[in-house]
């Protein structure tokens, strides 16, 4: 969830679209983890208060966003909010099971379950 002291006030020059105050109830995943404007992207979800924050990359690779955000100054607790790879375990390969597994950690998520085969 939304971090209050980490929040950073909206930046002139936002590039994401959107309402605030909508109550953390947003969801984003971005695909394209290697596009110049990430960290602005991310930045500016995360102020909005977006509860699901998803970037698609292996794992097993450093991620790019993390630089991004460091640099324009979002704290680690607000970084700590944007996860990656996206969607749950499943050993997703291909793009209709990355989806699957995609849309499954979003219902998990947003129905308070753990996204596994506990109950």
């Amino acid at each position: 969830m939304w971090n209050p002291g980490c929040r950073q006030p909206r930046p002139e020059g936002s590039v994401s679209g959107g309402r605030s105050g909508t109550g953390g109830r947003r969801a984003m995943v971005v695909t394209d983890h290697h596009r110049e404007e990430l960290g602005l992207v991310l930045r500016d979800a995360l102020a909005r208060q977006v509860r699901w924050i998803r970037v698609m990359g292996n794992p097993r690779r450093p991620a790019p966003h993390v630089a991004a955000l460091t640099a324009l100054g979002v704290c680690a607790a607000d970084i700590a909010r944007v996860h990656r790879p996206i969607g749950l375990n499943i050993g997703s390969r291909t793009p209709a099971e990355i989806a699957v597994a995609t849309l499954a950690g979003l219902l998990a998520d947003r129905n308070g379950r753990p996204g596994g085969f506990a109950f």
